[in-house]
């Protein structure tokens, strides 16, 4: 493997969430420090300024809400969340810091209470999912929503708009026993947890199965890929024509004469290019001893994400530098609940009304901090099906039934190496989906992907019509990504070029 590619891969590792590192990343210190030094070079003149607060307590909460999400959401025993699911926002040393857990399964809550006497509570709150109460607090900050779907009963409706799969012979044009070991492979081997593989061909599903007490309407948990749902929804409001991609941000808090946040584009916050300062422990220049980073705080942090992302500084000029850090996603989704709210629409029920009853998804859960702003920065579950229908409608240029859902161009747009990581030498992301540019993955280079913390995944692979789907528990990570990288290697043997 080339410099460049490894240094690609352990980046997407640490992007996503994956605190894993091996001896290769030791070698990769040279191709570190000219992106630390290339970022320092065109560095402004402002200062960080770290989250308040105890970080035990952060990480706690956002144990919490794992626990409380993977219990009520997901339908996981807790002893198995606790010990699999999530841990980069409170690892397995500050886990064992909690002297008392306690689940209530009849109001849905989850409390931790820790040596200090401090207990962090998340809520189980329906269609919202789980939220975190702000610390010292016993509820949350907005009034909970009922979305409702306008579909019909999907055992009554063919796929995709419905579950049922059409009673026709596999596909002559594909190996259908590669297609077969494809699927072994991807849930090999068992410690790499994988917990849901579909695979569609030309729209059809031609491969899918679930790890056992799961099935194809289980929301699993889906982490960073929820980026790239974020991206869908402005690609919405680009199409209805709320916003214009190329246009400045228009976010409150940068309109004062003088800012420079101001020069901000739409387009520079999708690429992950927007320059403001907002740290990440994955950043090649992270230390540490700069604390607890505004990464994990806007998950963790029980406060308005959407503000605290709006008020951080700019560290670079846009378009010039490209960092992976959760503020931008989290603005995308400020200025779409913006955009919602300036059309007197109901902002939590955006989603289920403009994106997912037009392409069949029943059964995504979004959740929110306790202000009720869509965190799905990465906190969304969603199931493997469903996931496979997002990537069919980039499959069709965003096009769903004849009906154009996201712009023309936009799927070029979010497909296509964003110039501020092509200048750093990484052309690896687009517009928050990863693009297999470094061919990180065996499959074909123009191929993109969303991609979440433990091996989370959805490829779209135009030149061979498919869409795969991986869902898995956080833990397994690793292991998965060895049976995921010969389950692609098997379905690029399986299924024909178009």
């Amino acid at each position: 493997m080339s410099r460049l590619s490894l240094v690609a891969v352990l980046l997407i590792l640490f992007a996503c969430g994956n605190e894993e590192t091996s001896p290769a990343s030791q070698n990769e210190a040279s191709g570190v420090d000219a992106l630390v030094a290339r970022a320092k070079s065109l560095e402004l003149a402002t200062e960080w300024v770290g989250p308040p607060g105890d970080p035990l307590h952060h990480h706690t909460a956002g144990f919490a809400k794992i626990l409380c999400s993977a219990v009520f959401v997901t339908g996981l025993d807790a002893d198995f969340a606790a010990e699999n699911i999530g841990y980069f926002t409170s690892d397995y040393d500050e886990r064992s810091k909690v002297t008392k857990r306690e689940i209530d399964t009849e109001k849905k809550l989850v409390h931790l209470t820790l040596p200090d006497g401090v207990v962090r509570t998340a809520k189980y709150v329906g269609d919202q999912g789980c939220v975190t109460f702000p610390l010292g607090e016993d509820g949350l900050l907005f009034e909970h929503v009922d979305v409702t779907s306008t579909l019909p009963d999907p055992d009554m409706q063919s796929w995709p708009m419905g579950d049922v799969l059409p009673d026709e012979p596999f596909p002559a044009e594909l190996d259908e026993t590669k297609v077969r070991d494809a699927v072994h492979a991807a849930f090999e081997p068992e410690e790499g947890l994988t917990a849901a593989f579909v695979v569609t061909w030309k729209g059809r599903i031609v491969a899918e199965r679930y790890r056992a007490g799961l099935d194809l309407h289980t929301p699993l948990e889906s982490w960073s890929m929820g980026k790239s749902l974020t991206a869908t929804l402005m690609g919405v409001l680009l199409q209805q024509g709320v916003y214009d991609l190329w246009e400045p941000a228009p976010v409150p808090e940068w309109q004062q004469d003088g800012d420079p946040r101001a020069e901000i584009r739409i387009a520079d916050i999708l690429r992950m290019s927007s320059g403001i300062r907002c740290v990440n422990r994955g950043d090649p220049e992270y230390d540490p001893a700069m604390g607890y980073p505004d990464h994990l705080y806007l998950y963790t942090g029980g406060m308005d994400s959407f503000k605290w992302a709006a008020t951080r500084p700019q560290q670079w000029p846009p378009n010039t530098i490209g960092r992976y850090r959760n503020c931008d996603p989290v603005l995308t989704n400020y200025l779409v609940k913006l955009g919602v709210e300036a059309r007197g629409e109901q902002y939590h029920s955006f989603p289920q009304r403009e994106l997912f009853d037009k392409i069949g998804i029943r059964d995504m859960v979004m959740e929110t901090d306790p202000y009720g702003n869509f965190l799905i920065q990465g906190y969304e579950f969603g199931t493997g099906r469903d996931w496979a229908r997002l990537g069919n409608l980039y499959l069709q240029d965003g096009v769903w039934r004849g009906v154009r859902i996201l712009p023309e161009g936009f799927v070029e747009f979010v497909s296509t190496p964003a110039p501020a990581w092509e200048a750093d030498g990484r052309p690896i992301y687009g517009g928050f989906f990863w693009i297999n540019s470094t061919e990180a993955y065996p499959i074909p280079r123009d191929a993109y992907y969303m991609a979440g913390a433990g091996n989370q995944k959805t490829f779209i692979i135009p030149s061979h019509d498919l869409v795969v789907v991986r869902l898995g528990h956080y833990k397994g990570s690793s292991p998965g990504d060895d049976g995921l990288k010969e389950a692609l290697a098997l379905l690029m043997e399986a299924v024909p070029e178009n």
